[in-house]
């Protein structure tokens, strides 16, 4: 009986080995069979039809063999979700970065690997993402196991979101060297020209990128300045961000106009742009919504839309996407002894959807110590200051100040005096509402909205800001561009220049070291700014008479008595040195500048450019806890749950 039985399972071994590959003229006999070559094949999955390649192979390199099973795989579901769970960052990166691995390229029969550097880069910039939200890196993606280096031959698979853009008409080359094309610019042709004015003052300007769009378009900044890409010891930051609702188009327009107009006049000796540039570090941003802009670009010029694009990807308002610190300075502002400045971002901010652009901006603040900007807007002509959120929240419409009125309407006017149809007393023209007032309003009294950038500059941060809104057509045609520029010219320069008002200093101990957050107070104005990293600072004042105070934790109060006069432009120089004391008094010391921001801070966790140093081990066993809230995306597989993104496991 025994022996039957193996002999049974000898034949049923036998019978299910596969049959042995065939040599030549065998293939009819049925002893053998014909082993097929592995072909490429067209990619047919939904969340990869846009990478650069056409064509792949199966088995991948996961050895899943067809298109049905890497579509109901847990690592295909996950690249397909990711940028929910990680609220677009580093989106689309890692989706493409992951069809490399699920459906890598093929080129006549070949699989040919992903590069590794990139892989390596991407997960450096990313991992404090997945760290945010309690998740692993993903084991497909890991960088030495599914990639190559470049010296065994690989592609890299973000090479078309990097910087593929549409080729150009080649200009006359006997153009002046002043000549700029007034035309709309595509996202693609933006950057180009930003990059080619960059290159030709490459000893003024660089570009940089502050961060990606919910879509994975770089928000593009030109610098100017005598040292790019440094900041410079009492040198002020400015700047100019533009396009932050898509469908505005005219702000990123003006911002690529006037960094070529910056570059040529710099070449040719301008005295003030010389001027300017030698005594100020400026940023131009032309586009913070370049998702939006792409859908309101489909509409086509002359096409007043008020809805299409005004949005981002994620359907959100950036100028509505802010964390609503205007409400706590009103509570703040009957306590005495509180302060309205450098308000943190409350816990219940992150709560809600914070666009990547956001965030963007926010991180962009805290590491560059801006003294002076303006958001350039469009739909009306006239210039807003904070505060744009109402005292009331029930009132619509309230003259709401903040504790720097008279040097924001100074700032105001700034722009509206300098630019020929604001300061045009006609009340028969667009922004002719606004002419009694001289152009400029109190952004809560024209109407009230929570969540705006100009109002988080001035209480999270050193930088005052106000909002442009630089014409009533949102996206005028092409032929109205060249006059627009000519309108806005000189008051763009203007508000720039207004970057040197007040005073400056440096604040520093008995030895000449410079103290980091200190605070500079002026009497009788309720909101201070801090030293940045140098000790230096800038405190924008219209002309007058002040009591300035410096104070530092560890260090004895210094007050100084200052004197702007009217016709000072500008800043004035105000050093101060403190000394050590033993004991810091309890009423001053409110709360360490160096706490000043939460000890949670998704904003710090989503850092793309900060170095990330993996945890340490904590000894003992592991305590058993409940999943993460993004296990429910992958409650629908049952044997198959990608147990290897859970930190615990």
């Amino acid at each position: 009986m025994v022996l039957r039985l193996l002999l049974f399972l000898t034949g049923l071994l036998r019978a299910t080995e596969p049959a042995p590959r065939c040599e030549t003229g065998q293939e009819t006999l049925g002893q053998c069979q014909t082993v097929q070559k592995a072909k490429c094949v067209d990619i047919s999955l939904s969340s990869c039809t846009d990478v650069a390649y056409t064509q792949t192979m199966y088995p991948n390199f996961l050895d899943q063999k067809s298109r049905e099973v890497i579509e109901y795989s847990s690592e295909y579901i996950l690249i397909s979700v990711l940028h929910n769970l990680l609220q677009g960052e580093c989106n689309p990166d890692l989706r493409l970065l992951g069809c490399s691995v699920l459906a890598p390229q093929c080129e006549k029969d070949k699989v040919i690997k992903p590069c590794r550097h990139v892989c390596e880069n991407l997960k450096k910039n990313c991992l404090p993402a997945f760290d945010a939200i309690d998740m692993a890196w993903p084991y497909f993606l890991d960088c030495d196991r599914f990639f190559a280096g470049e010296e065994e031959g690989c592609f890299d698979p973000l090479a078309k979101l990097r910087g593929e853009v549409e080729i150009e008409e080649d200009l006359p080359s006997d153009l002046p060297a002043t000549f700029i094309q007034f035309k709309h610019h595509s996202y693609a042709q933006m950057v180009s020209t930003l990059k080619k004015t960059a290159s030709r003052c490459s000893h003024i300007a660089t570009t940089y990128s502050i961060g990606r769009s919910f879509e994975g378009k770089d928000l593009f900044v030109i610098e100017f300045s005598t040292k790019p890409g440094h900041h410079e010891l009492l040198k002020p930051e400015f700047k100019y961000i533009g396009n932050m609702h898509g469908n505005e188009v005219v702000g990123k327009e003006l911002l690529i106009y006037l960094a070529q107009y910056l570059c040529s006049e710099y070449l040719l000796g301008n005295p003030r742009i010389q001027t300017l540039i030698n005594n100020t570090r400026i940023h131009l941003l032309p586009s913070l919504n370049p998702d939006g802009y792409e859908l309101a670009a489909e509409e086509g010029a002359g096409y007043n839309g008020w809805v299409i694009g005004r949005q981002t990807a994620q359907n959100l308002d950036l100028n509505r996407n802010f964390p609503d610190l205007t409400s706590e300075a009103y509570r703040r502002a009957g306590i005495r002894g509180a302060r309205l400045d450098h308000i943190p971002i409350p816990q219940s901010y992150w709560w809600g959807k914070v666009a990547p652009e956001t965030k963007a901006v926010m991180k962009w603040l805290r590491s560059i110590p801006f003294v002076l900007s303006a958001s350039l807007h469009g739909g009306e002509l006239v210039v807003t200051y904070p505060y744009d959120y109402s005292r009331h929240p029930l009132e619509e419409k309230e003259f709401s100040p903040t504790p720097d009125e008279k040097m924001f309407k100074m700032l105001a006017k700034a722009y509206a005096d300098a630019h020929p149809v604001i300061s045009d007393r006609s009340e028969l023209r667009c922004g002719g509402n606004f002419v009694k007032r001289g152009g400029i309003i109190n952004g809560a009294e024209w109407y009230s909205f929570t969540g705006g950038m100009a109002d988080f500059n001035y209480l999270h941060t050193n930088c005052f800001e106000v909002t442009v809104e630089v014409g009533c057509e949102k996206f005028p045609l092409e032929e109205e561009l060249f006059t627009i520029w000519h309108e806005n010219r000189d008051a763009l320069l203007n508000y720039m220049e207004m970057v040197h008002r007040g005073i400056k200093g440096i604040v520093s101990d008995k030895f000449g070291n410079p103290i980091k957050n200190a605070r500079i107070s002026v009497r009788g104005i309720q909101h201070d700014v801090t030293t940045a990293a140098d000790g230096d600072y800038w405190r924008l004042l219209p002309p007058g008479t002040y009591i300035i105070s410096a104070q530092a934790a560890g260090y004895s109060r210094v007050m100084k008595r200052v004197t702007l006069p009217t016709k000072m432009k500008r800043a004035g120089r105000v050093d101060f040195v403190l000394r050590p004391v033993e004991v810091w008094p309890n009423k001053l010391l409110r709360r360490p500048m160096e706490d000043m921001h939460d000890q949670y801070d998704p904003l710090e966790l989503f850092d793309p450019h900060a170095q990330h140093a993996q945890p340490g081990t904590q000894g003992g066993s592991p305590q058993p806890r409940e999943k993460p809230w993004w296990w429910s995306y992958f409650s629908s597989l049952d044997l198959h749950k990608p147990l290897w993104l859970l930190k615990q496991h």
